[in-house]
């Protein structure tokens, strides 16, 4: 159904999630007519996606800004670490992009880097970045009606025995200087939920208002809402609660509603752009990962702001806003473009010409191999979210693997210690073969059992399908498709899977939510490379 029909079908409404699959975090802005929605990446490349609408109904993805070494370098970091949380604003003619990096969240240590870069359109170019401070995460800028603007971030607290979410901490930037100035001091220190991030500060009617994430961002996560006549505080909780929160809701389809930011529309409406996330079963593993949902925001005769119900809703009416409903995407990339479409995410490095060539040979995408699966500085996978309970990534590769070694193939992948691998390599008695590798948790298992003898066919068509919990494989050695007879769990591509705690600390942490990806090893280090013919996403 063409998006234009889907409009009039369901009457203009925002049905939610707005982005789905693997998209948290989401910071909103209105610049004029046009709407921007920044989310965060961690351990993936281009660094902060963003989306575009005009209505809020239709979004477009345009890629991410952070697309160079020069403004993040993620050799070696850890799953779950890298960007979290970016911070988009407009001011002076410029967009502002506030983003963490943070480099461990081990024993109470965050090692949170925070940087900014400013660009005179969204597409850029971005200027070399700022390094600010390294006080917290989350960070976020307000520009002030006086002009000035200030810098907000959750304040670490690494001491034992302390609360390591310190506070929301403000301190001035000079905009001029590109540089923080005076001293800071924390403005807020949360509510009995605890675990207050993700700052930002509004002017609306005479106050400032101040927006929190609280509560972790799993089931108990909310937004929480404090005013002051001052912004230096001391701020006011609403006495009614959460601005929005799925805690003690399990029968909602969204849930982990929080972290979110404000917009405010050319007709004066409010809006506010959250997280959530949809399990596959009650408060059970949710592999689309933590994703974006927009709620409209009505001010109470008290002057505070109010979703309805306080809860998020599937699906909510559209604002009054003209319909702009963008060309639909094409299901298949031919990969005729000069560079990677902005659908694709590639791990721990940027997609630059040492290892992704769209030009030597026409119409194919050739992927020199990387590190192994658990490589974290040069690994080679290209990839993108899973956007639906069902759906699928289809893909035909040549490639001519010398030994053991060489591997290229599709993949359902989490993270280093979570995925499943179906590749084409070579035997020990020289035959090229298809085998399958799946990892829970860090431990492989091997399915020796499965192994299909290509005949000798170096051009295999491979196939992941999502269905529900169930995983299943695919190959084509050109006298059509043929199942692999196993079905594998999806729900360990999940957050909850990937999380680990350890004797009360985080030994691992999940964020990401599940991709479909391609997937090149030499791990040989012999400069093998793959050719893949197209990609087809489909959701069914």
């Amino acid at each position: 159904m063409s998006t234009e029909i889907a409009d009039v079908a369901i009457g203009r409404s925002i049905r939610n999630p707005v982005l789905s699959g693997f998209h948290p975090d989401p910071s909103i802005l209105r610049v004029d007519d046009d709407y921007y929605l920044a989310t965060s990446t961690f351990e993936w490349y281009p660094g902060v996606r963003v989306h575009h609408s005009k209505d809020l109904v239709h979004w477009r993805e345009l890629g991410g800004i952070i697309t160079e070494r020069r403004l993040l370098d993620l050799r070696g970091c850890g799953d779950s670490n890298g960007i979290w949380a970016p911070d988009l604003t407009y001011h002076d003619g410029l967009f502002h992009l506030v983003y963490s990096d943070v480099a461990s969240f081990a024993s109470g240590y965050w090692d949170a880097q925070n940087f900014l870069t400013t660009a005179p359109t969204i597409t850029g170019p971005w200027s070399d970045p700022v390094r600010l401070h390294s006080h917290g995460f989350d960070a976020a800028l307000f520009h002030d009606d006086d002009g000035t603007s200030w810098l907000l971030a959750m304040s670490a607290d690494w001491r034992p025995g302390r609360d390591r979410f310190g506070g929301i901490e403000i301190q001035q930037y000079d905009r001029v200087k590109r540089q923080l100035v005076g001293r800071p001091r924390i403005i807020f220190t949360g509510t009995e939920a605890g675990l207050t991030e993700g700052p930002h500060i509004y002017r609306h009617d005479g106050w400032y208002w101040l927006v929190t994430a609280e509560g972790g961002t799993s089931w108990e996560h909310q937004v929480t809402v404090a005013r002051s006549r001052d912004l230096f505080g001391p701020y006011e909780v609403d006495p009614a609660g959460p601005l929005i929160t799925s805690v003690g809701r399990p029968d909602l389809t969204l849930q982990k509603a929080g972290h979110g930011s404000l917009v405010r529309t050319q007709r004066g409406e409010w809006y506010l752009a959250h997280l959530v996330a949809r399990p596959y079963s009650p408060l059970g593993n949710c592999v689309l990962g933590r994703e974006t949902a927009i709620q409209k925001v009505d001010w109470s005769p008290g002057g505070w702001p109010c979703v309805p119900g306080r809860v998020p809703a599937d699906e909510i009416p559209a604002p009054d806003l003209p319909a702009h409903p963008w060309p639909d995407e094409p299901t298949t990339d031919h990969f005729d473009a000069p560079q990677l479409g902005p659908g694709w995410s590639t791990l721990r490095r940027p997609a630059t010409d040492d290892w992704i060539d769209l030009r030597s040979r026409p119409s194919h995408l050739r992927v020199y191999g990387g590190q192994s699966p658990v490589g974290k500085q040069t690994p080679s996978l290209v990839a993108r979210p899973v956007g639906a309970v069902r759906c699928s990534l289809e893909t035909l590769v040549e490639f001519d693997p010398g030994d053991h070694r060489h591997l290229a193939g599709i993949t359902g992948y989490y993270n280093t210690e979570n995925w499943h691998h179906l590749y084409l390599t070579r035997a020990d008695d020289g035959r090229a073969v298809l085998e399958l590798l799946t990892c829970d948790g860090g431990h492989r298992t091997a399915y020796p059992q499965l192994t299909v003898d290509t005949g000798g066919r170096l051009r295999v068509g491979l196939r992941v399908t999502f269905d529900g919990p169930a995983l299943r494989f695919a190959y084509d050695l050109g006298d059509g498709w043929q199942d692999l007879p196993v079905e594998l769990d999806t729900t360990i591509l999940s957050d909850e899977h990937a999380a680990r705690i350890v004797d009360g600390e985080p030994a691992a942490w999940g964020f990401t939510g599940a991709l479909l990806g391609i997937w090149v090893q030499d791990i040989g280090g012999d400069g093998r490379y793959a050719d893949f013919d197209y990609a087809t996403y489909l959701e069914h």
